[in-house]
């Protein structure tokens, strides 16, 4: 049985965490790196760890202190484009607090990690003050992630029925903040 410690990512976890972050985009997502969408990815310090009001969490393996998932935060609404404008127009930077890459090892799958690490954020997010929405995108086809988005959130837009087609795929949520 494996044990977890979910916890504030430190810089010696930093290499790990992009490590699951690119092994996700690339297996799971289909898209591999992209410069554009994925400078997070690759300098996470500069995006989750320096700024004050943005986080990156990771869900440590205790048997081996391996970075088994991750989850970040930042005030970065959704951006017109690529989203629909009625989405960055509800969800302006600052005042939104969007989850960002919360992504789990394929191996430690279905165990909760996500939705532990979605609790924390949230908490890191209410603990701030200042942010009045939680909102974040998925991609469907991602394993696991429109079943735990459905049972945290409530489903915004989904892109794939609002361009012929198929649209881009994307599906936006907002979570409570309870």
């Amino acid at each position: 049985m494996h044990s977890y410690r979910i916890r504030t990512a430190t810089a010696a976890d930093l290499d790990e965490a992009r490590v699951v972050m690119l092994d996700t985009v690339y297996r799971d997502f289909g898209t591999g790196y992209v410069p554009h969408w994925h400078a997070d990815i690759i300098d996470p310090e500069t995006f989750y760890v320096t700024p004050p009001r943005h986080t990156l969490l990771v869900a440590v393996d205790e048997r081996d202190g391996t970075v088994a998932a991750t989850g970040a935060l930042d005030a970065r609404g959704p951006a017109h484009p690529p989203n629909p404008r009625r989405l960055a127009e509800r969800y302006p930077s600052g005042v939104t607090a969007q989850l960002r890459r919360v992504y789990v090892r394929p191996e430690h799958r279905r165990r909760g990690l996500a939705r532990q690490l979605v609790d924390g954020l949230l908490d890191f997010a209410k603990a701030d003050g200042g942010y009045r929405a939680v909102y974040l995108h998925t991609y469907p086809h991602a394993p696991g992630a429109m079943g735990l988005w459905q049972t945290l959130g409530t489903k915004v837009c989904d892109e794939r029925e609002e361009v012929s087609g198929g649209g881009s795929g994307v599906v936006h949520f907002e979570i409570p903040m309870i």
